[in-house]
Order: structure tokens, then C-alpha cells, then sequence
């Protein structure tokens, strides 16, 4: 039996990912900062951290730990603390695990190294340039970078996962604030917004994570993964409103004036999320792995509201 290691365990998706190993039986080791029954603390991430004990008798390592990016972290001093877990501590557990004879390293990364947005109709892919947009996504891409080295030099096999924006029960940020607006039946001026967007629902990356786990084409590979359906803002507030059982009560301002007024309010990155378009082309992940998404994108929402919180 595989036996897998996945740290993070305490975040949305670490945790996730953890929760449905267990439940398939599997033997699996999960890590997090928040230790509790079966749950072992994680060694500090850092470049020097000893992870030998966590890793003794490990297959796969799937590394969903990160640092989340947070806004004016320049100003808070905390850049150097995203490279330092997103980047080097990445590096420092993948070499380890080489080390010890692990045989695949699955790291989740973000479609964020490619950029924050595509032009409508145009679509990142594994091979767009990589164009970070902010620290988070910048630890990213060097971690890829390295992993990548690190698998040449060593024999080690990487996969690489570069997920969208992920929705499900017990979402944090962004979409857990529009979930709220949306069940509390709040009118939000999102009415007429025809960008287009590609998310992933919790269940279809946890379902292509599991295919990465042994396929022989993952080995050293890069994936783009997403629900196979764009949505516009205007219509994922809607279809949002549906999975919750409320009606939506969305006013249709036009775009134009919604930007300038987010960015007069300091607010641009926000008017790139809502009105702005990130397409992910998912043709390469359903070719070379035979995977496609296997939860539709309002199943998946109606999964969001499946947890009370």
C-alpha cells in the first residue's frame, strides 16, 4: 500500500486532501501547525527543518502547506517570510524526501504564476509564460522552478498542480464573503458583469490529486486544472444564490463604472477578481492523465452550503 504524507492538514485544502485518504483507507500521515489526534505537528517551514521522522516509510509527499499571500505585505515586512515557507521550505522537504527514497512530490502551486488575468476568450495553458503578479505567486513559480531542478538532479518525480480559485464548504477569503453576502440576500451591484472565469470546486482538485498519485505520465509534469466551466461573476452570484436556496438580488451597474469606483476606493485587485476575466485551458490534464472534472460546477456549489458555518 502507497503510504502518503500530506502537510498543510489544517488549511482548506490540506485538510481536505487529508479527510479523503482517510476515508478510502488509505495510509496517510498528515502534518499541520495545528496538531490534534492523529494529526503530527509540522517541523518548522524553514530551509533547515528536520522532516527525516515524518518522512520514514513515505511514497508520495503531497504538499499543500503554504503561506498565504497577504495584502501590503511589503509594508507588514512579511516578504521574506513568504519565501521563506512557500519557497525554501518547499525545497528543504522535496530534497529530504529525496533523500529518503520518496518516489513523487505532488506540490500545489496557483495559476498565479501565469498572471491575475487572461483577455476574454484567451486562456492560460502549462506552457504561458510565467509572469507572477504578487510575492505569493512569485514563492510559487520559484518553488516550481526548483522543484523541477531538484527532480533532474536527484530522480525524484514532480507533479505539479496549478489550481484557479477553489470553492467548497469551508472556504476562506474571497469566496467565503461572497457566499455570505449571497445567503444573507444582500443586493450587490453585480448584475451586468460578462467577464468569464475559471474556478475548481474542492472535490474535482482532490480527484485530481488522487490521479497524480500514481499515473506514469504525472512523473515531472505540470498541470492546469478547473471545473471545465467558465462562469461570469454576474452568473456564479446566481448560480451561488441557487446551490443556497435564495433568491438573487444582483443590480446591474455596468462594469465601467464599478472599476473606477473600486479603484478610486484603493481597491484595483479587487476589480480584477469580480470584473475581470482567468480562463484556464484543462486540455493537456485531460489528455495525457484520461481525467476529466467529476463534479459539475452547481454541484459543487451546492456542496459549499453542505457544512453550516
Amino acid at each position: 500500500m502507497t503510504k502518503l504524507l500530506v502537510t498543510g492538514v489544517g488549511g482548506f485544502i490540506g485538510g481536505a486532501v487529508y479527510r479523503s485518504f482517510l476515508g478510502q483507507g488509505c495510509e496517510v500521515v498528515g502534518v499541520s501547525s495545528r496538531p490534534s489526534g492523529n494529526i503530527l505537528q509540522t517541523p518548522l517551514l524553514n530551509e533547515s527543518s528536520d522532516w527525516r521522522c515524518v518522512l520514514d516509510g513515505v511514497d508520495v509527499v503531497i504538499h499543500a502547506a503554504a503561506r498565504a499571500h497577504v495584502f501590503k505585505q511589503v509594508e507588514l515586512g512579511l516578504s521574506e517570510d513568504l519565501y521563506q515557507v512557500n519557497t525554501h521550505a518547499v525545497i528543504n522537504i522535496a530534497r529530504q524526501a529525496a533523500n529518503m527514497g520518496v518516489r513523487r512530490f505532488l506540490f500545489v502551486s496557483t495559476v498565479g504564476v501565469h498572471g491575475y488575468y487572461t483577455e476574454q476568450g484567451v486562456h492560460f495553458s502549462e506552457s504561458s509564460p510565467i509572469v507572477p503578479h504578487n510575492d505569493y505567486a512569485r514563492t510559487k513559480a520559484e518553488a516550481e522552478k526548483q522543484l523541477m531542478e531538484l527532480a533532474s538532479q536527484t530522480g525524484i518525480e514532480v507533479v505539479i498542480i496549478r489550481p484557479p480559485l477553489v470553492y467548497g464548504a469551508g472556504a476562506k477569503g474571497n469566496f467565503a464573503q461572497l457566499m455570505k453576502w449571497v445567503r444573507a440576500g444582500l443586493p450587490l451591484p453585480l448584475g451586468a458583469i460578462d467577464n468569464l472565469r475559471s474556478f475548481v470546486a474542492l472535490d474535482n482538485l482532490i480527484s485530481l490529486i488522487i490521479k497524480c498519485i500514481d499515473h506514469p505520465a504525472a512523473s515531472n509534469e505540470v498541470f492546469l486544472v478547473s471545473d471545465g466551466e467558465d462562469l461570469s461573476t454576474s452568473d456564479l452570484l446566481r448560480r451561488l444564490a441557487k446551490a443556497a436556496g435564495v433568491s438573487p438580488r444582483l443590480i446591474p451597474i455596468p462594469a465601467s463604472l464599478l472599476s473606477i469606483a473600486l479603484i478610486m476606493l484603493g481597491r484595483k485587485m479587487d476589480a480584477h477578481r469580480l470584473l475581470g476575466s482567468l480562463q484556464v485551458d484543462i486540455s493537456k490534464t485531460r489528455e495525457l492523465l484520461g481525467w476529466a472534472p467529476p463534479v459539475s460546477v452547481d454541484e459543487g456549489l451546492r456542496r459549499c452550503f453542505s457544512v453550516k458555518g
